[in-house]
């Protein structure tokens, strides 16, 4: 899609939206602008990529050559930190692809998009919950004290949620105090569908390495747990 045609049928919603932090103006080489969140940078062919994030939610792709001079400019330069900063976090996981630019985490009183979240060494652990879930309610002042004396460089808690609605998991978030980063609800039923861990009811406390392998819901044992994220 030309820059010029992708960024009209984006300007219309972008500009009906409230500004959200994280989200710039971006103008295209034929002059066109709209207000986008800049994901991430790949490079296709020799050609910076750059992934955007518009209000609803939705991505979409431009190419350094699409930009303006200037954007280009700034897609070329955004790269390097990033990289930086990537392989500072940790190494590459099978669930990147959908992690990357798609957590929240609590802060103060909302829930906002997680500029720190970092990659762990050798574990993920995957949080199914839902606000409306009397076991996982109980359960999580639990987890959460887990997290906040044991979390360390291997490993990562990220909540999935069976929540329908933002609203309802922001509350949970905020109620309980969670410390850790959230997939988004709309990349929620994805995941689910991707990974199939198996989960049959919530709560469920399930640990993969990096390369996916799913070593077991540790929901009944965190000591068990803590052995295995801290040796």
């Amino acid at each position: 899609m030309k820059a010029s045609l992708a960024l009209s049928l984006l300007i219309a919603p972008l500009l009906a939206g409230t500004s959200l932090a994280g989200f710039e103006p971006w103008t295209s080489s034929d002059g066109r602008s709209a207000e986008l969140e800049l994901v991430r940078v790949t490079e296709l062919n020799g050609v910076k990529v750059g992934t955007f994030r518009m209000r609803d939610g939705r991505t979409t792709t431009l190419k350094a050559s699409d930009l303006s001079e200037a954007d280009a400019k700034r897609l070329e330069e955004w790269q390097s930190p990033g990289d930086e900063e990537a392989a500072a976090a940790g190494p590459e996981s099978v669930f990147d692809e959908i992690l990357d630019g798609n957590l929240v985490r609590l802060q103060g009183r909302s829930v906002k998009r997680c500029k720190d979240a970092t990659k762990p060494k050798k574990y993920y652990v995957f949080y199914y919950t839902a606000s409306w879930c009397g076991p996982c309610q109980k359960f999580t002042p639990t987890l959460v004290d887990f997290y906040n004396d044991n979390k360390n460089d291997n490993f990562e808690l990220v909540l999935i949620t069976s929540d329908s609605s933002e609203d309802a998991m922001e509350q949970y978030a905020e109620d309980k105090k969670m410390p850790w980063p959230m997939l988004e609800l709309k990349e929620a039923e994805d995941f689910k569908k991707k990974f199939r861990h198996g989960v049959t009811g919530i709560p469920s406390v399930i640990v993969c390495d990096l390369e996916g392998e799913n070593l077991g819901n540790f929901r009944g044992d965190l000591d068990r747990l803590k052995q295995l994220v801290t040796d």
